[in-house]
């Protein structure tokens, strides 16, 4: 038995064996009118909040509707107040694991969307408030001191003069992607990860995606999932990209990132089950925080150990016109710059809180992110839009690694990770859910 037929047969049992018991289908026939009235209400939010519906492929009946009578904030509000208070009323105790996340999955996102409304009505909240109303966890605090080891570790690694942020800008310089080798590089990197998550995943045999290369972003780069198994992925060029970006953007975004959980929980929970609430994806809940957590973590899931580091050096390194023999220095330092990733958080947190402005937010991200000035104001921009989501992508990244490692997913046995990875896009597990 192959390895991708293995995890198949495993989630496939998880799905087939969570079928609702007959004593459990009026509860059930309940949760789908529910859904679809949730649905219905993300929708209406999205009419008010532009961006907060990042995915829909539901009945276009739904949003024309909707789009032709939006209830008021006020409504919505009230609706999905009500919503919420008819499902935790629910007993579920004894039914089949996946019915009963199913249940959380919508009571959280309800909150959460409450939250959202609230937000749009003036509501004030500290970055730890909003974040555990919209996203279900709150981000740990750390000092400024949390970061010093890491930093002094850079400053005797790299070489020159200067403070060791200038220094690690301009070590970083010599690995970035000339623009005219960037859609190569990408679709190098995109066409492995692919091949690999295509090894254990069972994927929607029309699944696909196209590229496109953007500017004036706040983000990176972007997945905007279309249905039936298709995905735009967008990739911002306003600054540099350096070669470790090619992996990082191509997994997170496409194998096994968002555009993978996107079609499996279309496939899986929209498709086969008709659970009509993973026809649509609020940005602003608890399911962006295991989408941005597991499409960080896959990227160690699909290329272990020193994988990664000989796959750039054959064929991204060479590629991108950058010297083979320097990617292990680079990584050396890449791992510790990773180690700065909670500086974001930090950040985000005091600024959003008050308690600094811009200009010392974007300080502080040079200072303990060891940004350059040009990604810090990115960075400041990105907080600006999209605030306390920032702790998607780190603590994201540290839940999802820590509940599958606790399941027997470690590195030592790909073939038990891939398959709790594979469990959890199929499933409607919430952060609080991973700890």
């Amino acid at each position: 038995m192959t390895i991708r037929h293995a995890v198949v047969g495993a989630l496939a049992a998880f799905l087939i064996a969570a079928a609702p018991p007959a004593e459990y289908q009026g509860l059930e026939d309940e949760l789908n009118m529910t859904a679809e009235r949730y649905v219905k209400l993300v929708l209406a939010l999205g009419v008010h909040d532009p961006g907060y519906v990042d995915a829909y492929y539901g009945p276009e009946a739904w949003q024309t509707d909707i789009d032709a009578n939006t209830p008021s904030l006020e409504a919505i509000a009230g609706e999905a107040a009500d919503l919420k208070k008819e499902l935790e009323r629910l007993d579920y105790r004894g039914a089949e694991e996946i019915l009963q996340l199913r249940l959380q999955y919508l009571t959280k996102q309800l909150g959460a969307l409450g939250a959202r409304v609230m937000m749009l009505q003036g509501k004030k909240m500290t970055f730890d408030e909003e974040s555990k109303a919209l996203y279900d966890a709150v981000a740990p605090t750390h000092p400024a001191s949390y970061f010093d080891a890491t930093i002094r570790a850079l400053d005797e690694l790299l070489p020159g003069d200067g403070s060791v942020s200038e220094r690690l800008a301009k070590f970083q310089e010599e690995f970035v992607i000339p623009r005219d080798r960037l859609d190569p590089v990408f679709n190098a990197a995109i066409d492995e990860c692919r091949k690999r998550t295509k090894v254990h995943m069972d994927l929607p045999d029309d699944e696909n995606f196209r590229v496109e290369y953007v500017n004036d972003k706040p983000w990176s780069a972007y997945n905007w999932y279309k249905g039936n198994g298709y995905s735009l992925i967008q990739v911002n060029t306003d600054l540099p990209i350096r070669i470790s970006r090619a992996i990082d953007l191509a997994c997170h975004e496409g194998y096994p990132g968002h555009h993978v959980y996107n079609a499996m929980l279309e496939k899986h929970l929209a498709r086969e089950r008709g659970w009509v609430e993973f026809s649509v994806y609020p940005l602003y809940s608890p399911q962006s925080l295991i989408a941005e957590g597991s499409a960080n973590f896959g990227i160690e899931v699909t290329f272990p150990g020193n994988e990664r580091i000989e796959f750039e050096k054959e064929v991204l390194f060479p590629l991108a016109g950058i010297d083979p023999a320097r990617a292990e220095v680079y990584y050396r330092v890449e791992e510790l710059v990773s180690d700065l990733g909670y500086a974001g958080n930090e950040a985000a947190r005091e600024y959003l809180d008050g308690k600094i402005d811009r200009a010392e937010a974007e300080k502080w991200l040079v200072d303990h992110a060891l940004m350059t000035e040009e990604r810090a104001a990115q960075r400041v921009r990105f907080i600006d839009t999209y605030r306390a989501y920032v702790i998607n992508y780190n603590l994201g990244q540290d839940l999802v690694r820590n509940y599958i490692e606790k399941r027997g997913g470690t590195s030592d046995d790909p073939e038990r990770r891939w398959r709790e990875f594979t469990e959890l896009l199929a499933s409607p597990r919430l952060p609080s859910g991973l700890q």
